[in-house]
């Protein structure tokens, strides 16, 4: 009997044990679970210095940027600096007969390097060269002209490269009007007043020039006029709008266009080719008409992507006295100061009847670049352009003319070759592909 409960007992006990075990063994599982849903949800949340660290990255990321803007920017300023020492290096090693050469930009009668030409690159240092139809014949002529006429410059001392011009207005003034693409007169597109158009053709008409060597073309035209086929017509807004768009065609090409005849010769019915004239019309009726697509062209667009050519016409209401091109009021007052020109100046060619008749050559080219023009133009005779060459010089010896003034002309001049003529040989097999086509 006492065995009995004793095993009885024994029994009781095992029981509670096992009860026990499982007890501890459940709580276990429970505690466990809830430490489980702990972890999850303490991953769910967010740390709470995920955003600070964000932000303080993207504060980084942001100053980054702005040390990258500014490393680009000084860069650029760096580029810029380096190639205003390098010009202003290169000029303090030229002589004044260098310097004057520089000012000049000639025209001759071939089509393939002749005396004159030779004389006036090798014996004056002339810096640039004008293309007629008497100049060009085909594209790979004209290329070939380029090329041997840069090799020439790049032969003497400080090996300068040639600007090379042509005017390629469009309508009735084409240069080798059979071989290029058609290009419709300035009244044509402006009567259309299509934008679109205008930028493309000057996009094609500045492709098939750089493709033959060709730096800068003296166009577009802005003077008003309703009857003259190279104006855009007698509105100013559109004459400015579209004249934007033929300078950003050009650049788009890779080349220069020319702001002309400023300050607005649509008013004259007589060409300055053959006479002189006068617009009578006082400063207020001019800027707020001829001047003003100028106006708007150098408030508006990089004044270093365009040149700007002033008229042999004379305007009373600024000088009575001399005509736009010699006018020191015109270019220097009016062009640089009021308006606000940082280009280069260029005159209309000094042969012309309008100044040659009642001005010498020695007087023309030192009046002009006293004025305030950085280019001159003499686009014929290698006698005409010895006379402005020696008048400059002479102005210079006798202190009509100070070496200043050329030096400030030739640095405008220097920074555009360095910064702009970055090649002097063209390739032939290209221009005949895109020349035309």
């Amino acid at each position: 009997m006492r065995k009995s409960n004793k095993t009885k007992g024994m029994k009781r006990f095992i029981s509670l044990l096992f009860l026990l075990l499982a007890l501890i063994v459940a709580a276990s599982y429970i505690l466990n679970l809830n430490g489980n849903d702990e972890m999850t949800n303490s991953k769910k949340q967010v740390n709470p210095h995920t955003y600070s660290e964000k932000a303080i990255e993207t504060k980084e990321e942001q100053v980054s940027k702005e040390k990258k803007a500014e490393t680009t920017f000084t860069e650029q300023e760096q580029t810029e600096t380096s190639l205003e020492n390098k010009v202003k290096d290169l000029l303090s090693t030229m002589t004044l007969d260098e310097k004057i050469g520089q000012l000049m930009v000639i025209g001759f009668n071939s089509k393939q390097i002749d005396s004159h030409a030779k004389e006036m690159i090798t014996d004056y240092n002339v810096g640039g060269i004008i293309y007629y139809d008497r100049n060009m014949e085909t594209p790979a002529q004209v290329t070939e002209l380029s090329n041997q006429l840069q090799k020439l410059a790049l032969e003497t001392d400080k090996q300068i490269p040639l600007l090379i011009s042509i005017d390629q207005e469009g309508g009735q003034i084409v240069r080798m009007k059979e071989q290029v693409s058609p290009i419709p007169s300035q009244q044509e597109l402006g009567k259309k007043g299509d934008a679109n158009t205008v930028y493309e053709t000057a996009v094609k008409n500045g492709q098939e020039l750089k493709a033959m060597g060709i730096h800068v073309n003296f166009a577009p035209v802005l003077d008003l006029s309703d009857t003259d086929s190279r104006s855009f017509g007698l509105d100013p807004n559109k004459a400015g709008m579209l004249g934007e768009k033929v300078i950003a065609g050009f650049t788009d090409a890779g080349i220069t266009g020319t702001l002309k005849h400023f300050p607005g010769n649509g008013r004259s019915d007589i060409d300055p080719h053959h006479e002189t004239s006068s617009v009578e019309a006082d400063q207020l009726d001019l800027e707020n008409n001829d001047i003003y697509p100028f106006k708007k062209m150098i408030d508006e667009v990089d004044n270093q992507t365009f040149f700007t050519m002033v008229t042999h016409i004379k305007y009373p209401a600024y000088d009575k006295d001399n005509p736009a091109s010699i006018s020191p009021i015109i270019i220097g007052d009016l062009l640089r100061e009021k308006l606000g020109y940082k280009g280069i100046v260029v005159t209309d060619d000094l042969e012309m009847g309008a100044v040659n008749k009642y001005f010498t050559y020695k007087d023309l080219g030192s009046s002009a670049v006293a004025a305030g023009a950085d280019l001159l133009l003499v686009c014929h005779t290698l006698e005409s352009q010895k006379e402005v060459i020696a008048g400059i010089k002479e102005a210079v010896a006798n202190r009509k003319l100070s070496e200043e003034r050329i030096d400030e002309a030739v640095t405008r001049i220097l920074m555009y070759k360095l910064s702009s003529i970055t090649e002097t040989e063209s390739d032939i097999e290209k221009a005949k592909k895109t020349v035309g086509n």
